[in-house]
Parts: C-alpha cells; sequence; structure tokens
C-alpha cells in the first residue's frame, strides 16, 4: 500500500523583526530533516520539525566553517534539548537557543517559528 501525501494549507512562518514571514509549507518538513529557506536580507534559516510536530529554526551558517549547511546536519536531543549537529564539523546547535552545546562561546540565530 502507498500512503499519499498529507497535504495542508499551513504554512511555516519566521519571525523577522516585528513582521512573520513565510519559508515553505508545512507538509515540506519531515521529522529530523531540515530545510534551508532564503531570508528577505539573504541570510539563510535551517528550519526543522521533530517527531511531534514541534517547529525550529536557525541560522543555516556554520559559524565554525562559514558554510551555510546547518539544514543538512542529524538532529538529536542532549538530555531533553534538540539539536542539530553540523555535517561537517559535527559541533551541535541547540534547536530552542542557538547556543552551540561544543562550545559555550559560540551561538547561531534562533528564530521564532510557528505555523500558521
Amino acid at each position: 500500500m502507498t500512503l499519499a501525501p498529507e497535504t495542508t494549507d499551513l504554512k511555516v512562518r519566521l519571525r523577522l523583526a516585528e513582521d512573520w514571514f513565510t519559508v515553505c509549507d508545512l507538509s515540506a518538513l519531515l521529522p529530523g530533516r531540515g530545510v534551508a529557506a532564503l531570508l528577505p536580507d539573504g541570510r539563510q534559516a535551517a528550519v526543522f520539525a521533530d517527531r511531534t510536530g514541534r517547529l525550529y529554526a536557525i541560522d543555516n551558517r556554520d559559524p565554525f566553517t562559514g558554510a551555510a549547511v546547518l539544514s543538512r546536519g542529524l538532529t538529536g536531543t542532549h538530555g531533553d534539548r534538540p539539536f542539530v549537529a553540523s555535517p561537517l564539523l559535527k559541533q551541535r546547535f541547540d534547536l530552542e537557543s542557538g547556543a552551540c552545546l561544543d562550545d559555550e562561546t559560540v551561538r547561531v540565530t534562533a528564530y521564532e517559528v510557528r505555523a500558521a
């Protein structure tokens, strides 16, 4: 049996300053897989959904290498904190705060995100 993909009109939106910016359809997000989204100022966000449907968004740029690759990283949890590990040097970034779990002096931007 083949299951048809779920269709929805819900959009994933990030808060940028005082406005909400639409980055993709909610159906584009698969648990454990990231999506890169181009923001109006030219930066990129890495957007994730977990198995419970909770959404996260952080800067896509790995601060250790400068490459826009965090959306391609592996997701997991450290204690109860969700993270993504960079696919290059494997540093882990907290998906809620953007803090690097392996170097407390480094962080990436974390965005408020919602589906609406």
